[in-house]
């Protein structure tokens, strides 16, 4: 199943599994609302974390801050659950960066 990460915009998060989405309103709590999200979603699919097979997560461009938060909780996932992310094995090519422009 892959996990979908979308933290671009500055006033909300899009979270998804496959092709469900959860979309929140979020400004400055971005860092604290991502992790719950991903559990939530997980959660309400009755799956299981260790069932993510990959991570797909929005580059850029957006909010400075909201991408580097977002970025680091997939390169996170990615490397812990050794699954690819953005196509990319992270083990191998190292983390996925953000595109600010």
């Amino acid at each position: 199943m892959k996990l979908y990460i979308d933290t671009s915009d500055r006033e909300k998060i899009i979270v998804g599994l496959d092709e469900k989405r959860i979309v929140a309103k979020a400004k400055k709590e971005k860092s604290q609302l991502l992790l719950k999200l991903i559990q939530k979603i997980i959660k309400d699919s009755g799956k299981k974390f260790s069932d993510i097979s990959e991570v797909e997560v929005v580059r850029g461009p957006g909010s400075f801050t909201g991408l580097r938060v977002g970025i680091t909780v997939a390169n996170t996932i990615a490397w812990v659950l050794k699954i690819p992310i953005n196509g990319q094995d992270v083990q191998k090519n190292g983390p996925i960066e953000p595109v600010y422009e």
